[in-house]
């Protein structure tokens, strides 16, 4: 699949995400990276299909938005396209994970998203 038509699948998913939810949401900017670099101490063959970095909005004081950078959610090309075997394979792991990342910028843990059946 090409970086382009990638993209386009995760543009797709965000463009999916509810006006209710996009409304909400502050300070968050999207990423497409082809591979995960695992962080010190984790296995080098680590393969997460997306990232949430920020602090989620559950967590968020008085003081926080004083210099703030943006949250960050990254998608990765290469382990969703090899986590699937059809185009419509990464078309369903492209929203589960942007929906999956956005759920963790409102404070949803990974526990609570796996019940939902969006893990």
């Amino acid at each position: 699949m090409s970086d382009d038509e990638f993209d386009e699948l995760v543009q797709a998913a965000i463009d999916g995400i509810p006006q209710s939810a996009i409304t909400m949401m502050d300070n968050v900017v999207f990423f497409i990276e082809d591979e995960y670099e695992p962080l010190p101490g984790e296995a080098k063959n680590t393969d997460i299909l997306g990232l949430y970095e920020g602090v989620a909005l559950t967590e968020r004081d008085l003081d926080w938005a004083s210099g703030a950078l943006p949250d960050r959610i990254t998608i990765f090309k290469n382990p969703t396209l090899r986590a699937c075997e059809t185009r419509d394979d990464v078309v369903r792991e492209v929203r589960i994970t942007v929906m999956h990342e956005v759920a963790h910028h409102f404070g949803i843990d990974d526990e609570k998203l796996h019940d939902l059946g969006w893990g």
